[in-house]
């Protein structure tokens, strides 16, 4: 039966045959084999279009990149300023879809991967984390994941540095002050933030990001130290930065700023326990998960002086309700998810994401694809 399957696949699917050569040729090692030829002589297919469904109108240049293939259907939501509705989504890829183009606004749930189908067979996101995707269902189905990896962390330090300097020196605040009319006379103690140079700065994940963010800082003449779940002496020695415990950490540092992923122990990490263990005068910066706060508690300790400040690009949820309570404090700067947000970091987000897609349209490896 193995010879009759190779004879027949011989001429349309060729790298099956070399696959059978090189397999032991029972039905189960054929069922992979012919499921990524199908799919992918399918791409290739002139008669048969590639159709991918993407959420956003996306910078010129990844939009472009798509429509340079000529086995892709497009099936684009035409706008820049508001997320696809979940239902119009589903809609979209029950009529049938070999690919979706999302971004992080967008839930890749076991529902919407159910209505695709088995034709869907990949997902490019516009993003570095994917919590917004079931990446179990996506292994379940056989669907591949690509994502957009090592392309923001000199923007988003930049940013989280900025950040760090704008709650500690009250820019927020001075900047109300001059078009509200509040700024007077000069007075000593007027709009007095705390000094960043000389102080300790503790950043719990000393990853990519957190190193970069290490790097810029020891300009300020800051002292480094870290946690995690373990000691990374190598990118400790590029910054000159110390390995404490978590309690340490927090006890002893003027700003903590946590770089580590969402997971379950990260989740709600900044509570008010946690919190309390910090000094009372020091600053939280968090620019990685929003979820890794629990913005309940830190309003309380933020009202308390349990801390003194805080600094957040990343809120739950996004955007953060102008009515909720973290806005009502002069001593919570909020800035509105930008850690990426320059123009050649979004475009090359975006190329990448694009790159994914047109790599599986046209049988190549995906070349920045995630391990489900």
């Amino acid at each position: 039966g193995c010879a009759i399957l190779t004879r027949m696949l011989h001429r349309g699917i060729p790298s099956l045959t070399r696959s059978l050569a090189a397999n032991s040729c029972s039905l189960r090692s054929l069922i992979p084999g012919l499921r990524r030829s199908w799919v992918r002589s399918m791409a290739t297919d002139e008669t048969k279009k590639f159709r991918v469904v993407v959420t956003r109108q996306l910078p010129e240049v990844a939009m472009q990149r798509l429509r340079s293939v000529p086995q892709i259907e497009l099936d684009i939501f035409e706008h820049r300023d508001k997320a696809i509705p979940a239902e119009e989504l589903e809609a979209r890829v029950k009529n049938g879809v070999d690919g979706m183009l999302v971004l992080l606004t967008d839930k890749v749930s076991r529902q919407l991967v159910t209505a695709a189908g088995s034709r869907l067979k990949i997902i490019s996101t516009m993003s570095v984390g994917y919590n917004h995707v079931d990446t179990g269902v996506l292994k379940e189905n056989g669907v591949v994941l690509g994502y957009t990896p090592d392309c923001l962390t000199e923007t988003t330090a930049d940013l989280t540095v900025t950040l760090l300097l704008a709650t500690a020196r009250r820019i927020g605040e001075g900047m109300t002050a001059v078009r509200d009319g509040s700024w007077g006379v000069w007075e000593p103690l007027w709009m007095c933030g705390k000094d960043v140079h000389g102080s300790t700065v503790g950043i719990i994940g000393l990853g990519r990001i957190g190193v970069a963010v290490a790097q810029r800082l020891k300009a300020f003449n800051c002292k480094i130290i870290y946690s995690g779940p373990r000691e990374k002496p190598k990118e400790a020695g590029v910054v000159g930065a110390e390995y404490v415990t978590e309690e340490q950490l927090l006890a002893q540092s003027d700003f903590v700023v946590p770089m580590f992923p969402l997971n379950d122990h990260t989740r709600g990490y900044f509570n008010t326990a946690r919190l309390a263990m910090m000094k009372k005068d020091a600053i939280l910066i968090n620019a990685t998960r929003g979820e890794a706060v629990d913005q309940e508690d830190l309003y309380q300790a933020l009202k308390s002086g349990t801390i003194l400040a805080a600094g957040l690009d990343v809120t739950t949820p996004e955007p953060l309700p102008t009515d909720h309570p973290l806005l009502t404090l002069p001593n919570c700067t909020i800035f509105p998810h930008i850690g990426s947000a320059t123009v050649a970091t979004r475009e090359k987000m975006a190329l990448m994401a694009a790159e994914n897609i047109a790599a599986f349209a046209t049988g190549k490896p995906v070349p920045f694809q995630a391990k489900l």
